[in-house]
């Protein structure tokens, strides 16, 4: 019996150090900007002609500002559209000059990363970052690793990048990942990117409501910015998710990567 009663007692006891110490850890989530509790960027890669052509006519007429990294050779394609796209105070990122991923990837063979090196890698980045400036006037502090992968090399001398990335730029950005990013932990060489390609509003809103749990900063991720295909970013999701966040109700910063990133360089 009284062996019952001990135990009965232990788990009383940790229960209450359970609650005491979420308790502790919800009380002492990262202040975000204007009370709210988590932020949101939403990012798209490769410089697609959909963004441009139809996603930036739908972030704009709510006023919502995005993160584009795009390659040089892209942006020359549809350059006018782009250039209003900066008008309208979208960020510009780095996305690279030749978008190396690993060889595996047959159509990415001639810029394999196994094949790189760090000089090679970074002298691409400043030249993409160059070339960026001259077509649109401005320089990319934001990078997104092509492919979300951060490696050169292959085997023993495979090394990592992101040393390069922290020295170039304010923040690097991978691809698929598994969680958002925790304000105060997170490496800005490194953030952690979600997709949203091909989802449904019901599939974000989930991630949003755990990140609020955490007070995290959530990117999501996408390409294609149109009403159906692969890898796109469907134009009825965005436009749930940009009134969702928009709403004061929810606590949710919307912002550009470079805006988060600057306030967590100066807050955290």
């Amino acid at each position: 019996m009284k062996s019952l009663l001990r135990t009965l007692l232990l788990i009383l006891l940790w229960g209450g150090l359970q609650n005491s110490s979420y308790s502790q850890v919800s009380d002492h989530l990262f202040h975000w900007p204007d009370g709210n509790q988590i932020a949101l960027s939403l990012t798209f890669d490769d410089a697609r002609p959909s963004q441009v052509l139809g996603g930036t006519k739908l972030l704009n007429r709510y006023d919502a500002k995005a993160t584009f990294y795009v390659n040089p050779g892209s942006v020359r394609q549809h350059l006018e559209e782009w250039k209003k796209a900066v008008a309208s105070g979208h960020e510009i990122g780095n996305h690279s000059l030749n978008h190396p991923c690993t060889g595996n990837f047959e159509w990415s063979r001639n810029h394999a990363l196994e094949e790189y090196t760090l000089n090679k890698m970074e002298s691409e980045l400043i030249e993409a970052n160059q070339q960026i400036n001259t077509l649109l006037g401005v320089t990319p502090v934001s990078f997104a690793y092509p492919c979300g992968e951060t490696y050169v090399g292959r085997g023993k001398q495979t090394k990592s990048y992101i040393p390069v990335v922290a020295e170039l730029f304010s923040s690097g950005r991978t691809w698929l990942d598994e969680t958002g990013n925790d304000p105060e932990f997170c490496d800005l060489a490194h953030l952690r990117a979600l997709e949203m390609d091909g989802k449904d509003f019901d599939d974000i809103l989930p991630i949003l409501r755990n990140a609020k749990e955490n007070g995290q900063w959530i990117i999501l991720a996408g390409h294609e910015i149109s009403n159906e295909g692969e890898q796109t970013t469907r134009l009825s999701m965005l436009e749930e998710l940009i009134n969702y966040a928009q709403n004061p109700d929810n606590g949710i910063w919307l912002a550009p990567v470079k805006d988060v990133q600057r306030y967590l360089s100066n807050n955290r």
